[in-house]
């Protein structure tokens, strides 16, 4: 470890030991989100303190909601739907995507201007995904390269109901429909191509909002008027799957990680690595705030199988395939990810860097417009690495080092922070 925005890694011997993921970044935004425009005091336990959500609490904070961080919880005052106040300056949403797209919909509904903003990366992603629907449900909202880029600048207005068939299979185009449509007259519904993680639709109903899901359609009726929340927030599958990772290509290792959302829209991953002969168990399963939780014991394997990603599948690991392409470099044959174009708009562009930087440890790998083709098994050989400023190929990155013989550096892993504090000390902590 350095001091610096680098990290040299090498092959230390099997990880054994137990774990938690950090918590949930996906429900930790939407808790925060969800409890703001609720009427009461409202208490978020685990919530994740990683730079992404920090971006959204920061945000309710401007808008004018009170919240105090004890520590053991998140305690928020609700003000209501019609309890948010103008910023008074621009609202900085830092890397977080889910902070901007969900605020794009909250906010196209309330009395006053508003303007979002956020760092480099993220003025870069696609806005217009966001923009389009709510501008048909009669938003005024502006963004750079005709509405298409932050920063945007919202107009608040009576919306109308709309049936929106989304043309991406995007929780957080989802999100940020069914949050205007809270303030709407009527039924608003959102198709998708496939299904996407549902934690907007589990947690709205159990405060009070009328939610109907068929298959990929979601419908919310309002005005709604929300109660306060309650809630424990599970640990993150898309952490806890880079440990998965390691334990499967680290020879001998077994790790158990503890109190681990099993969300089916979240766990793809799982079904994939069971076509792959992985070795692993879903322990001590319950139900947290409405949400399966579980732990996932996993090990070493030592014959694994490629495998091809169908385009169903990937909505459900939208998040791991940086962390399944390291995977697939140390199984038999070629391993497929097809359908997969989505990844090409994330914190960088996941198909061109994990094909780049992987090439650079001597993974055989071929770049599809939307996927990539996987050879293996590789030994992998120590090089130096870039993140690009994404936090999920920083760690995959990480992973891939463990198994490649000599020295791997990695750099820019700073980004890290962004969905997973302490990555590296529990790293160091299961192979000491």
């Amino acid at each position: 470890m350095t001091a610096r925005d680098c990290v040299t890694l090498r092959p230390e011997g099997p990880l054994k030991g137990e774990i938690t993921a950090p918590s949930d970044k996906s429900i930790s935004h939407r808790a925060i989100i969800f409890a703001s425009i609720g009427k009461g005091i409202s208490r978020i336990r685990n919530f994740l303190r990683a730079s992404d959500p920090m971006s959204t609490l920061n945000a309710m904070s401007a808008l004018g909601v009170e919240i105090i961080d004890n520590i053991d919880e998140i305690v928020v005052h609700g003000r209501g739907l019609y309890g948010l106040k103008e910023p008074e300056d621009i609202i900085d949403c830092g890397n977080s995507g889910t902070t901007m797209r969900l605020l794009t919909g909250l906010l196209s509904a309330q009395k006053f201007l508003s303007i979002l903003t956020g760092d480099e990366s993220l003025r870069q992603r696609p806005m217009k995904r966001v923009i389009t629907p709510l501008t048909e449900m009669g938003a005024t909202i502006y963004g750079r390269k005709d509405n298409s880029l932050a920063p945007v600048a919202i107009r608040g207005q009576q919306l109308r109901p709309i049936k929106y068939r989304s043309p991406v299979a995007s929780a957080q185009v989802k999100s940020a429909i069914l949050l205007a449509g809270l303030y709407i007259a009527g039924t608003t519904t959102v198709e998708e191509p496939s299904r996407s993680r549902d934690h907007t639709e589990r947690i709205l109903p159990t405060i009070g909002a009328s939610i109907e899901v068929e298959k990929n359609r979601v419908s919310i009726r309002g005005p709604a008027e929300l109660s306060r929340l309650d809630i424990t927030i599970p640990g993150d599958f898309s952490s806890a799957a880079f440990f998965l990772v390691a334990a499967t290509i680290v020879k001998d290792s077994e790790i158990l990680i503890k109190n681990t959302l099993l969300n089916p829209t979240r766990t793809g991953l799982l079904n994939v690595m069971e076509r792959m002969g992985v070795s692993f168990e879903i322990l001590n399963t319950s139900e947290v705030s409405g949400e399966p939780v579980g732990d996932i014991l996993c090990r070493f394997t030592s014959q694994l199988k490629a495998t091809e990603i169908r385009p169903e599948e990937v909505p459900s690991m939208i998040d791991e395939f940086p962390i399944f392409s390291v995977l697939a470099t140390q199984a038999d044959g070629v391993s497929v990810i097809r359908g997969a174009r989505e990844l090409r708009v994330k914190e960088s562009d996941r198909i061109g860097t994990m094909t780049s930087e992987l090439r650079k440890l001597g993974a055989e790998i071929e770049e599809l417009p939307d996927g990539m083709t996987i050879k293996g098994p590789v030994k992998l050989k120590g090089a130096v690495v870039e993140s690009h400023g994404d936090h999920r190929v920083a760690m995959a990155l990480s992973v891939a080092a463990l198994v490649a013989e000599g020295e791997t550096k990695i750099e820019g892993i700073s980004s890290v922070e962004i969905s997973f504090p302490g990555f590296y000390e529990k790293l160091r902590d299961l192979v000491s």
